[in-house]
């Protein structure tokens, strides 16, 4: 039986609220306004090849974040970051999924695969090298730094944050007009923000994002925040995702200028969030850090998770993107930034220098010019 509509496979990795999963939402629903007969599945490999033993996996990941962050950060340093001239094989990865990796494309015939995680970025490279796969492959980016993991060679096309990932691409042999510049994805209804504005309020509200998979710093941010003044000029908006002991917590605290969030799944709702705060407190994950750069609000960072985290602040820092806490008083800083009318001209100067690098065409459309074949 003929095909009859174009389908899209997004991989992403594990069942956690990350970024990953967030970017291949945003990206397949442009697709399906575009053209509302294409097919866009999502799976997660390893729940795909081992069934609930991702529950465990997800569980233990963030267990270790949050137990030995140093730890974490070490391996992870020494699996992915370190050497990244040297074309490293991770034949236990190979052993464990390419079967499955085989089997699922096999079972879904797509016409184009997109990866949001690079371990299915890895095994499709692997693939690829093989001849085992013609199918398109587009790797999207969502960090702000290329690791070893991400299957490189033989992928068709790469969507990156920055032109500096881009350059680190072409050093490593990919061709130009394979690597499009389109910062991390967003979805259609965070309505970029085209200029940005300043003024001096007597009450600022700031958006407090990060505490949804229940690590991190949320909980001393709150602490500190719990005893300034609810007539002080700051109200906080605290995004808790599925964190429903965050939520409860906050809530329980009854301070008016500490307002929590269930988790939002309309984007709208969150774009309506964002058009109201002055500044983004939060930790600099990938999507949440771009959705804010979308929208030009400074981003003050409170808080690193090991690993990939740590190394995107230190790229965003580098880049004059972001505004890194200090040790002392939090409150203090955040106002101090807020009310700093030449930091914020010398910030938003930086943050149109990110702007003029990216492409035009969203990435939606870009993907599906790939998928139609208008783009070669």
């Amino acid at each position: 039986m003929q095909k009859q509509t174009k389908s899209v496979l997004f991989l992403p990795f594990l069942q956690i609220p990350s970024g990953h999963h967030q970017v291949a939402h945003a990206i397949a629903d442009g697709m399906l306004e575009i053209d509302s007969a294409i097919t866009c599945d999502k799976v997660d490999i390893l729940s795909y090849s081992y069934g609930k033993m991702e529950k465990v996996v997800s569980h233990l990941y963030l267990k270790w974040i949050h137990t030995f962050p140093a730890l974490y950060h070490a391996v992870y340093q020494h699996a992915v970051y370190r050497n990244f001239e040297k074309n490293k094989r991770y034949r236990i990865y190979e052993w464990l999924f390419l079967p499955f990796m085989k089997k699922l494309i096999e079972e879904k015939q797509p016409d184009l695969i997109i990866c949001t995680h690079a371990l299915p970025s890895y095994m499709l490279n692997c693939m690829k090298k093989r001849k085992e796969i013609k199918t398109p492959v587009v790797n999207v980016y969502t960090d702000y730094f290329i690791h070893l993991f991400w299957g490189l060679d033989h992928i068709d096309f790469h969507f990156v944050p920055t032109g500096q990932m881009k350059s680190y691409l072409i050093q490593r042999g990919i061709d130009d007009e394979k690597i499009f510049i389109t910062g991390i994805p967003i979805h259609s209804n965070i309505i970029k923000q085209l200029q940005p504005v300043y003024k001096k309020k007597p009450l600022y509200s700031v958006l407090i994002s990060g505490g949804s998979m229940g690590v991190g710093r949320v909980d001393e941010i709150i602490e500190q925040l719990k005893e300034s003044r609810s007539s002080q000029p700051i109200h906080f908006y605290v995004l808790c995702g599925k964190n429903t002991d965050l939520y409860e917590k906050i809530k329980g605290l009854n301070k008016p200028h500490i307002i929590p969030f269930p988790y939002i799944s309309c984007r709208k709702e969150m774009n309506d969030l964002y058009d109201q705060a002055d500044a983004i407190l939060t930790k600099p994950g990938g999507a949440t850090i771009s959705e804010s750069l979308f929208k030009r609000k400074p981003i003050v960072i409170y808080d690193a998770l090991p690993g990939q985290e740590e190394i995107n602040l230190q790229h965003l820092q580098e880049a004059g993107l972001v505004f890194p806490l200090k040790k002392g008083n939090l409150y203090k800083q955040i106002l101090s930034i807020l009310q700093d009318r030449d930091g914020f001209n010398k910030y938003q100067l930086q943050v149109a220098k990110f702007h003029h690098q990216l492409h035009p065409t969203p990435s939606s459309e870009l993907i599906a010019e790939i998928l139609t074949g208008s783009r070669p």
